[in-house]
């Protein structure tokens, strides 16, 4: 088995959001993305989602959405990002959406592979709004939550994945409180996205403090999957 991962899909199948507005890299973005999956992926791997997954509004909205990546090969773990709007609660995701299995609180196993993990949100500063500093502080204890259920069904020999969608810190790589709760959880791997665009200030792999970090989003990972393990 072979693991992939890619964040920040973006699809609007039955909402009228294109992302070629937003510059070449993403025209024809979620062909280039199906022809690398078509190409790469078999029904026995695991592709993790990192978020961004859909612009639908609702769960109806959505529905194609996820309708286009089931048709595609492999198990598949989903994280709501920022602008999943659609989900509002595990159990609606879990019921519209079978053929998928969310993150939310939880962890999950597949073979000798745990994934854990948390949306996240912006680092606060001196300007951040107490609205902000409410969901990020929520962000960090659902990272705490879903860890703790990992660590509770963790065998010797097993990899932890932990799935973001925020990145874990900033363009500098400092220590951040995400980044002390993945090293005191002993994470193997971290996955994020969000970021886009060329000017971004990112490295697509850093290895930290004993944890390597790869960055998902489809826009810089040139639409392709990226391969985690």
């Amino acid at each position: 088995m072979k693991v992939f991962a890619i964040s920040d899909l973006h699809l609007s199948f039955a909402v009228d959001k294109p992302m070629d507005i937003f510059g070449d890299g993403w025209q024809n973005h979620f062909e280039k993305v199906k022809e690398d999956w078509n190409a790469r992926v078999k029904d026995d791997d695991l592709v993790l989602i990192g978020g961004d997954v859909s612009w639908g509004l609702s769960i109806e909205q959505a529905a194609p959405d996820y309708a286009a990546i089931a048709a595609l090969a492999g198990r598949k773990i989903v994280l709501r990002g920022n602008h999943d709007y659609y989900w509002t609660s595990l159990a609606k995701m879990r019921a519209a959406f079978p053929c998928f299995e969310f993150l939310q609180n939880n962890s999950i196993r597949v073979d000798n592979i745990l994934v854990a993990g948390s949306r996240g949100w912006s680092f606060p500063t001196e300007n951040t709004s107490d609205e902000d500093k409410k969901i990020y502080r929520r962000e960090l204890e659902r990272l705490r939550l879903s860890l703790a259920d990992m660590q509770k069904n963790r065998r010797d020999g097993d990899t932890v994945i932990a799935l973001l969608h925020y990145p874990p810190f900033e363009a500098r790589i400092e220590d951040t409180e995400v980044t002390a709760l993945l090293e005191e959880f002993e994470v193997n791997i971290a996955l994020y996205g969000h970021l886009h665009g060329k000017n971004v200030r990112v490295m697509p792999e850093v290895n930290k403090n004993g944890i390597r970090y790869l960055l998902t989003s489809c826009d810089l990972v040139k639409n392709t999957l990226v391969e985690v393990l």
